[in-house]
């Protein structure tokens, strides 16, 4: 007697990742997200071999040329792209509302067209005329420059056919629908179908697109989390809207290196690249107060000045002291206040409310600065300042050392070319650059004892009226 035949049973599908499992789960086992797993209907997979689009050949007999970035003349988002825009390549632009990813998209739209380029934007949240306006008063008017305000995603493809553009900016993703996709425009079936077929044209056509996105309440971006996966740049537009500052940090990139920022200024002009963004960061106090401490960061492949701030005050309600954080990793900030306080001597922060925070609105999350901010905490409980022209680079750890960092000669180089002339750092971090006077320490009691021998040499130093 015959067996029954098999029965094919439905797959399920995470609708953040794209992730496929055989049976329903309250948990994507890849991404972790709960609730998005749901019935994708019967999957088959096609065993027969089928028609090439082209043949293979050795990869020594490819042409590199096609593949060749092309500078957008913005030189602050080269640097993050790698060397400038790759034809055929789509990068999503990210950022939360007001952060300025138009004003920068329609820069580097107009950037664009007056080398005589092609270029189509398509914005699905403003008019054409509200377009126009932004672009003369940012000075982005160019004949070669094209603008459409469309949301159907079949529109979009007929003015590309019609512009056949070199550069295809698409503001914003969300707001673009198709009618033969299910559901609305922004939900994440239609997301997902709009940024298919615009990620399948660039690659046909060889159009450098770029896609700006929204985010989240969490700053995550919008969306499925698989359009991260399918497009080749992911760049996270950040900024506080009550700053001048941005920073645009390439989370992947599939033509350079990862992590690397570019420093851009809102200005009533428009935006503005910052070739030399350290004195932002920097207070503009002559003489040195307490509770200050300058360190080097570093993004990406950047070396930043950063300026930390503390400030220790009597304790407002007795028995919980306050510990007020700002552009400032928490959880390492309660570290090194436990470290100052049990190797450092730093007795008052026990009883006293501590506020620490960083210059120019910028976000410090490198281990690096451990070591400034450890010396502002003990500065501003001594009530002693920390000498002028000083860095201080360098992981504290819980047993009061202090850990190498990755890259301390660019941070030291950076630090001497802005005029510091003496830095502390870890031992073994290598020849100083010429000029600067650099004190290795072990941990932090030994740095502790060479910011008090700076200080008196200081002192000894100014001429007495």
């Amino acid at each position: 007697m015959a067996k029954p035949a098999a029965r094919e049973r439905p797959s399920h599908r995470c609708s953040e990742c794209g992730t496929t499992v055989g049976k329903w789960l309250g948990r994507c086992p890849e991404c972790q997200a709960w609730g998005s797993i749901s019935e994708a209907g019967v999957s088959r997979v096609r065993l027969a071999a089928g028609p090439v689009s082209t043949p293979a050949r050795p990869i020594s007999q490819i042409g590199a040329e096609e593949a060749r970035s092309r500078p957008t003349g913005e030189t602050e988002l080269d640097r993050v792209l790698g060397g400038g825009l790759v034809p055929g390549s789509v990068v999503l632009l990210a950022g939360e509302p007001g952060a300025g990813k138009s004003t920068l998209s329609l820069s580097i739209a107009a950037r664009t067209a007056r080398e005589g380029a092609p270029t189509l934007y398509v914005t699905g949240e403003e008019s054409a005329a509200q377009v126009r306006l932004r672009a003369g008063r940012t000075g982005a008017l160019n004949e070669h420059l094209w603008v459409a305000a469309e949301t159907d995603l079949s529109a979009v493809l007929a003015h590309i056919d019609t512009v056949q553009p070199a550069l295809l900016i698409v503001d914003s993703v969300q707001t673009i629908g198709s009618a033969e996709v299910d559901g609305s425009a922004g939900g994440v079936t239609q997301i997902r179908a709009v940024t298919a077929a615009l990620i399948a044209v660039a690659k046909e056509r060889g159009i450098a697109t770029v896609l700006v996105g929204h985010v989240t309440k969490d700053g995550s971006i919008a969306g499925p989390r698989l359009l991260e996966h399918l497009v080749d740049v992911v760049l996270h537009f950040e900024g506080d809207r009550h700053s001048t500052l941005r920073m645009v940090r390439a989370v992947k990139n599939r033509y350079g290196a990862a992590e690397e920022i570019g420093c851009f200024q809102m200005t009533d002009a428009g935006i503005e690249g910052l070739t030399d963004p350290s004195g932002l960061f920097l207070s503009r106090v002559e003489n040195p107060v307490p509770g200050t401490c300058v360190t080097v960061t570093v993004e990406g492949r950047r070396p930043l000045l950063t300026e930390v701030q503390a400030l220790v005050t009597a304790a407002s309600r007795e028995g919980s002291p306050k510990r007020a954080v700002s552009g400032l990793e928490s959880g390492r900030v309660s570290m090194v206040l436990a470290v100052a306080e049990k190797r450092a001597g730093a007795t008052k922060l026990a009883s006293h409310d501590v506020h620490t925070a960083t210059v120019g609105g910028v976000r410090v999350t490198d281990p690096g600065a451990d070591l400034a901010l450890l010396l502002a905490v003990h500065s501003a409980a001594d009530e002693s300042p920390v000498p002028g022209g000083l860095v201080a680079i360098g992981e504290v750890g819980l047993s009061g050392e202090v850990r190498p960092v990755t890259g301390v000669q660019r941070r030291l180089a950076e630090a001497a070319r802005l005029g510091f002339t003496a830095a502390i750092v870890p031992v073994g971090s290598g020849p100083p650059p010429e000029g600067m006077k650099v004190l290795e320490v072990l941990d932090v009691d030994t740095a502790l004892r060479a910011v008090k021998a700076l200080a008196g040499r200081a002192r000894r130093t100014v001429p007495r009226p």
